[in-house]
């Protein structure tokens, strides 16, 4: 686990300092340092000053911190976590970032999450030319579907298999949402329900809008048996001895068969514990399980469906990349967006480094890792892009702003957004990295 976290992080870390380095030599903006985590206490620039690894390169010092939350480039001329108001009270130099234009400072400040953006699409896209893409044929979800509320409104029953679309057979299980069909007024579906087979009603006008406004859940899912796959070490499931492979057949009086009923069952027994009963190699065991005020055990579930996989070009798995690691910043922005509005704990939902590394598992996995990695890069860069003084979103906001109104605004304006950003983020690495482990105990 450490060795994929370091490796990760350098490699992530590295790449997003990149970005913001190599756009200030572009502009012949002077950098001082490059390092990979922090040569000091961060966030105080003077405290315990060392490196584990350093090297001079002209004007520029290379090195490895010994603080392992994060990284910099000391860009001469900008309010940052190595530079105060102070140090910049002279007029401003031409190599200095506070002399260049708005749009060049605006770049230079982008720079790290469009070399993250690069980094996730590229890993994805390599990922999908090298393994493929799996999907689920039509003809192997045998244990019919779950139906929606919104499914449930236009005929679909659990347990239904769905046979034809317009009256012909179909092949992936994911033509079921074909935008062709969805947004055609006369479009049917045909499921066979007990032994017979039934035409449902036409989906009508305005459908794919409904769609859009029932959230997150899907319109109808392939039903399937399931085990457990990853156990997160630490979670309710790993602390009452449930393990990778284990198979659910009941929780508290409630029998088990198919993965919905797992995931509608649970939150019925949030803050509570109950126990699960499993089989295991032959055997069944009771096992008491503290469900978290998520409804969740700390467990991934893996469906037992015969999935196929499609391969691509290398031409082809850009776009498909792309797209794969795009939905990782549209999840992160309803997870937030869910956080906001209390819908979900932000508590059970905001991870740090002992999280990641569980993430990543005892096993090294390559396609796992790099999975994650590029996981990882579209998070740090959505992250990034935040608002928050002391993120690159704030400087971006700032900037902003100055190119708007043609206003900049004063460097101890700047130091003081700094310290407020900064304050916030220590923080939240506080709750992540301390309180959060020590309320695992409890």
């Amino acid at each position: 686990m450490i060795g994929q976290l370091v490796l990760a992080l350098s490699l992530l870390v590295g790449l997003h300092e990149f970005g913001h380095f190599a756009f200030a030599k572009l502009f012949k903006i002077r950098v001082s340092k490059f390092y990979i985590f922090f040569d000091f206490l961060f966030p105080l620039p003077n405290v315990a000053n060392f490196s584990l690894f350093k090297k001079k390169v002209g004007e520029t010092e290379y090195g490895i911190g010994w603080f392992p939350l994060g990284g910099y480039v000391a860009i001469h001329g900008m309010v940052d976590e190595t530079q105060d108001a102070d140090a910049l009270a002279g007029p401003p130099q031409p190599d200095e970032f506070r002399a260049k234009p708005a749009w060049q400072r605006l770049l230079v400040m982008l720079g790290g999450i469009i070399m993250n953006v690069i980094t996730g699409i590229v890993v994805f896209a390599l990922l999908t030319y090298k393994l493929g893409e799996e999907y689920l044929p039509a003809s192997q979800a045998r244990y019919g579907i779950v139906a929606s509320p919104l499914a449930q409104q236009v005929g679909f029953r659990d347990g239904d298999q769905i046979v034809k679309i317009n009256g012909r057979p179909f092949n992936e299980f994911n033509d079921i949402y074909n935008p062709d069909v969805l947004l055609d007024n006369e479009s049917y579906y045909t499921v066979e329900r007990n032994g017979q087979l039934i035409d449902l009603p036409k989906l009508g006008p305005g459908f794919l809008d409904r769609i859009s406004k029932q959230g997150d859940e899907p319109f109808v899912s392939a039903r399937a048996p399931f085990t457990f796959g990853e156990v997160i070490s630490g979670g309710p499931a790993a602390k009452a001895g449930i393990q990778a492979g284990d198979r659910v057949v009941q929780i508290g009086t409630t029998p088990i068969t198919y993965a919905n009923e797992l995931l509608s069952t649970l939150p019925k027994f949030k803050g509570q514990t109950v126990p699960v009963t499993v089989a295991r190699g032959g055997q069944r065991l009771t096992l008491p399980v503290a469900i978290n005020s998520s409804g969740k055990m700390g467990v991934a579930l893996k469906p037992d469906l015969h999935l196929s996989t499609r391969y691509y070009g290398l031409a082809e798995s850009v776009p498909v990349g792309a797209k794969k690691a795009f939905s990782v910043v549209t999840l992160q922005a309803k997870a937030l967006s869910k956080m906001a509005k209390r819908e979900i704990s932000a508590a059970d939902n905001l991870g740090g480094p002992v999280e990641i590394a569980q993430q990543f598992g005892g096993v090294w996995n390559w396609p796992h890792f790099w999975t994650l990695v590029g996981m990882l890069s579209m998070v740090l860069a959505f992250m990034n892009l935040l608002p928050i003084p002391a993120l690159d979103g704030g400087h971006v906001l700032f900037l902003l702003y100055e190119m708007i109104t043609r206003t900049k605004p004063s460097e101890r304006f700047l130091e003081n957004a700094q310290r407020v950003g900064t304050a916030l983020i220590l923080m939240l690495m506080f709750y992540v990295l301390i309180v959060k482990q020590v309320m695992k105990f409890f």
